[in-house]
C-alpha cells in the first residue's frame, strides 16, 4: 500500500473523529478514531445518536473487525474540570489519533473546533451523519462511554449512571441532590458546582 499517497491521493489514509460525553455531568469524554478500509464499506453506518443502542453494539463490532485502524482516546473529569469540557473534548481526540496505526494523513472531525494535530485536519459540521469514517468513530465512542457508565453505575449506586449515562436528568439531578456529589462527577459544570458550594 502506498502510504504517502500521489498527486491524485494526497489524503490515502483519512481518519474520521468525534467525541462522546460533552454534556453529561459525570464521567469522561471520550474519544474515537477511524480510518476505514478503502473498498471495504461498512453498510448502516450513521450518527451514533440516531441508532438504536442494539445496532451501535453490531456496528462498533463490525468496525472493530473491518476498520484499517481504530483507536479511542479520553480525558477525565480532573482534566474536564481542569481545562474546561471543549478543550478536554480535543485532548480525548488528539490522544485517540495519536493511537492509530498506521497513523492518518489527514483528519476530518465532527463540529467546528479541531484538536491541534501533527498532519491537517478539517472540522465539518454534522459530520457524524455525513462522513462515514466519522459515523464509524462516534459509533465506537459512544458504546465505550455507555459501556463505561453502566459499569461506573455498580460503583456509583443510586445516581442512575445505567440509564442516563451521566447526562443531566431530572432523576440524575434529584439523585445528586439526596446522595450528594461523587468523585466522578464534573464540578466544574453549574448543577454539581452548586452542589459544592460551601
Amino acid at each position: 500500500m502506498n502510504l504517502q499517497g500521489d498527486e491524485d491521493t494526497p489524503f490515502l489514509l483519512v481518519a474520521g473523529v468525534d467525541e462522546v460525553g460533552r454534556g453529561p455531568l459525570a464521567g469522561p469524554v471520550i474519544a474515537g478514531a477511524v480510518i476505514l478500509a478503502p473498498g471495504r464499506p461498512i453498510e448502516g453506518l450513521a450518527d451514533s445518536k440516531k441508532l438504536t443502542e442494539k445496532r451501535r453494539g453490531v456496528l462498533s463490532k463490525i468496525i472493530r473487525e473491518q476498520a484499517l485502524a481504530w483507536a479511542l482516546g479520553r480525558a477525565e473529569v480532573e482534566e474536564i474540570d481542569r481545562v474546561n469540557i471543549l478543550q478536554a473534548s480535543l485532548l480525548a481526540m488528539q490522544r485517540a489519533v495519536a493511537a492509530l496505526t498506521p497513523s492518518p494523513q489527514h483528519v476530518q472531525v465532527d463540529g467546528n473546533h479541531c484538536p491541534t494535530l501533527r498532519c491537517s485536519v478539517e472540522a465539518i459540521v454534522k459530520g457524524d451523519g455525513k462522513i462515514a469514517a466519522i459515523s464509524a468513530a462516534s459509533i465506537l465512542a459512544k458504546v465505550a462511554r455507555d459501556n463505561e457508565m453502566i459499569s461506573l453505575d455498580a460503583e456509583y449506586p443510586g445516581y442512575g449512571l445505567a440509564r442516563h449515562k451521566g447526562y443531566p436528568t431530572r432523576d440524575h439531578l434529584l439523585a445528586l441532590e439526596r446522595l450528594g456529589v461523587s468523585t466522578i462527577h464534573r464540578r466544574s459544570f453549574k448543577p454539581v458546582r452548586e452542589l459544592v458550594k460551601p
